[in-house]
């Protein structure tokens, strides 16, 4: 009797010690009160040692620098466990506290809240080839983080995520323009993702600029222009000063397409552009150019936001910078236009449900007028990329504010801030051969 006495007492002696020298926020796979997604996480952390402590060092530096637990709950790693289980399922009504009451600004900040914990500079990933030093963008964890964003899609395709107080939100906020008679009737909208990729009602509430001119360029989308980058002999662009680091930095076409592109070299010398989608946005885009489409691909690798936060506003600000297009989940078609060449067409995903979804009808061999739908994205902002060949000699035309960037975009050529369009407004020209 004495030595089964003694043999519990070690036992338990042994279990009390394990306990004592496991980190205090350690939550354990089998632990049923934690959604799939989330215990697919803490599999992840318990496997790879390395990821547990740069998952808990960037929570740590994000607690640093927003100390504020209303804006910041997440204070360690089994708030993050927590954060998880409810982000999975959020509808984007109930998010982060916010002075505002307009759902946009709100959803904004939720989105970017959920990159901020990931996006803090880490020294262990410092020229470890990635696009920037933070544990979004290291394997396997950005897996996960793809893995989370197709969970939380997921639950946006049920009825769960839509209700007539959602609807209602999304209604009295002025910058998703519900009230202009825009958008096909609201019954048909029975999930969010419904809501978020909804069609307009008549092709007349997105006019064309020259719809007979092969020459101007619409806008493919609802959308801000974020200015044009050269495009080398080697087919590289040139970030100067790059993400807030006095560097050159050089992204090359090929990746942004991919090495197996017939494609891949056809934009040497030529001209890049982009243009982004915000939360509020119509969120089908459309053919800017028209042409027959020469090859069409879809990508899949991360689905990332850059993050920082600003005391002065007392909110998160994403930042699209150029740059992390090429390392970003998306799809590209290759437009052949005629006189001015070929042009890429490439949606791209950014932050949470950042899917790319073509139309049936887009393959190629098949010619498509300027103006026609190509495609959608589902939740989540976006962003639009477009290369033209040297032989079109693009200009962008969009409209400018009378304001300057600032630098926390110092990638950008030029510091023009241009006016949100609408897809199908003038957004350039292409003026052709010019030697």
């Amino acid at each position: 009797m004495e030595k089964i006495i003694y043999r519990m007492r070690f036992f338990l002696a042994i279990i009390i010690l394990f306990g004592m020298i496991l980190p205090s926020s350690a939550v354990f796979a089998g632990d049923d009160s934690h959604k799939p997604i989330t215990r697919e996480l803490i599999n992840l952390v318990e496997k790879y040692p390395e990821i547990w402590n740069m998952l808990e060092a960037s929570i740590a530096e994000a607690k640093k620098i927003n100390p504020d637990s209303k804006t910041n709950p997440v204070q360690n790693l089994s708030d993050y466990y927590d954060y998880i289980d409810s982000a999975s399922e959020l509808i984007p009504q109930d998010v982060l506290e916010n002075p505002t009451n307009l759902i946009h600004e709100q959803i904004l900040q939720s989105a970017c809240y959920f990159y901020f914990l990931i996006d803090q500079p880490l020294p262990e990933l410092k020229d470890k080839g990635l696009f920037k030093n933070s544990i979004q963008y290291y394997k396997p964890f950005s897996s996960w983080v793809r893995n989370f964003a197709n969970a939380w899609g997921a639950f946006l395709d049920t009825e769960k995520s839509w209700n007539q107080k959602t609807y209602q939100q999304f209604y009295n906020d002025p910058l998703f323009g519900l009230e202009k008679g825009w958008y096909e009737p609201s019954s048909n909208w029975k999930t969010f993702n419904d809501f978020f990729c909804r069609y307009l009602q008549t092709t007349n509430m997105r006019p064309l600029a020259s719809p007979d001119n092969p020459a101007v360029v619409v806008s493919p989308a609802d959308s801000v222009p974020q200015g044009t980058w050269a495009i080398d002999g080697n087919s590289n662009i040139r970030i100067d000063g790059g993400l807030k680091v006095k560097l050159t930095t050089y992204y090359s076409i090929k990746d942004l397409l991919g090495e197996d592109s017939r494609y891949k070299d056809a934009f040497a010398n030529g001209v890049l552009t982009h243009t982004f989608l915000n939360v509020f946005d119509y969120h089908r885009y459309h053919f800017a150019v028209g042409g027959t489409i020469k090859e069409k691909k879809s990508i899949v690798q991360n689905v990332a936001l850059e993050v920082s936060w600003s005391p002065k506003q007392g909110k998160y600000v994403p930042i699209d910078s150029m740059g992390w297009q090429f390392t970003q989940t998306r799809g590209y078609v290759i437009v052949d236009t005629g006189k001015y060449g070929l042009v890429a067409l490439i949606p791209m995903g950014m932050a949470q449900v950042s899917s790319v979804n073509f139309e049936g009808n887009v393959r190629p061999g098949i010619t498509h007028k300027k103006g026609v739908m190509l495609g959608n994205f589902l939740f989540g902002g976006s962003d639009f990329v477009m290369l033209f060949q040297e032989k079109a000699g693009f200009e962008i035309t969009a409209p400018k504010t009378d304001k300057t960037a600032t630098k926390s975009d110092p990638d950008q050529d030029t510091e023009d801030i241009y006016k949100h369009i609408l897809m199908g407004e003038k957004y350039g020209v292409m003026k052709g051969q010019t030697k």
